[in-house]
């Protein structure tokens, strides 16, 4: 069996995989708030409710956060991992520790066709590096670089690059955000949940949009989960100032996902992954997205021919985790 988990700042999921022939079926799965434990331990307690570890063969967890020599501290909350506490804890001595977005690359490297959805209607589909941006809780970036027949998944932290700015408003916006973050801004700080909210609060300051109060009482009682209020408002196009916010979100989105092609020239396309990707879809598929991706000066061209893709599995890191595994036991 193998033990697949993809810890993120909002949420872990945890999964158990049993071996049948050459398919691996899923035996039980299930998802908790990851600040309502203190420790990767404290939730495997609950997931495994004292069953014996021994039948597990490999546990590979994705994480929201840099992998330095087996230890992370995940970049959106409170608790860290390590491979040596958790090879202490279960006594598997197979445990792996995956930066999310490397393991979001694996479970790209062997999803199936039908788990993507194309967003650039003039590209033209080649063999050749991949670049992977994956919006929720945070930004992550990784890539996929293929070596004539050999791929190697390299995790990243580009998220937490500086914002460039790509017109006016975005100037404005930067200055906003360079005073609440005392300094720095990053496109995590943009391209995310609180990205969206940001973007939100940086649009109702100027006072060119009406304010809705109701949405403004809907947003106070659901603080936790403003992003998913503005989003559908926005898509739906049922409040002003949250589709000026989408849309705005979805523009740096697209410019950032241009940034990382341009920086490892993916002919096999960019993936947009994440939570967020498959909720804002709508809007990602609308020509401003587009056209914010090309918005590229003299690159133009280039990108043009570039496949933009959205993953609709919002498992993917679970999936990764679980084909990482399985390659370096031989399983796969």
């Amino acid at each position: 069996m193998i033990l697949a988990i993809d810890v993120g700042g909002t949420k872990t999921l945890v999964a158990l995989y049993q071996q049948q022939g050459d398919n691996w079926q899923l035996v039980k799965q299930e998802k908790y708030q990851s600040a309502a434990y203190q420790s990767m331990p404290a939730i495997l307690s609950h997931f495994m409710a004292g069953e014996p570890y021994s039948g597990i063969a490999a546990i590979c967890l994705g994480v929201a956060g840099p992998v330095v020599e087996g230890v992370c501290q995940i970049t959106n909350l409170s608790w860290g991992l390590s491979v040596a506490e958790l090879q202490e804890f279960t006594q598997v001595p197979a445990v792996y520790l995956l930066n999310d977005l490397e393991a979001t690359a694996w479970g790209i490297r062997f999803a199936s066709e039908e788990q993507f959805l194309d967003i650039n209607p003039n590209a033209t589909a080649k063999q050749g590096n991949i670049a992977i941006l994956s919006a929720g809780t945070g930004l992550g970036e990784a890539m996929l670089i293929r070596e004539g027949e050999h791929v190697i998944a390299v995790a990243t932290e580009g998220g937490h690059t500086d914002f460039a700015p790509q017109n006016a408003e975005q100037d404005q916006l930067l200055v906003f955000l360079r005073e609440k973050y005392q300094g720095h801004v990053s496109y995590e700080r943009l391209v995310s949940g609180q990205g969206l909210c940001n973007i939100y609060q940086y649009l109702k300051a100027l006072g060119e949009i009406a304010v809705d109060d109701a949405l403004e009482i809907q947003l106070a009682e659901v603080e936790s989960d403003s992003a998913a209020v503005i989003g559908m408002a926005g898509l739906a196009e049922t409040d002003s100032l949250c589709k000026e916010a989408v849309r705005v979100f979805c523009q740096i989105y697209a410019a950032e996902a241009a940034n990382l092609a341009l920086k490892c020239l993916p002919y096999g396309g960019v993936v947009l992954a994440g939570g967020i990707t498959p909720k804002l879809l709508a809007a990602i598929q609308r020509p401003f997205f587009m056209q914010a991706f090309l918005n590229k000066g003299r690159y133009k061209g280039l990108l043009q021919n570039i496949p933009v893709r959205a993953c609709l599995d919002e498992q993917i890191v679970l999936s990764g985790a679980l084909a990482y595994a399985q390659y370096v036991t031989g399983n796969g």
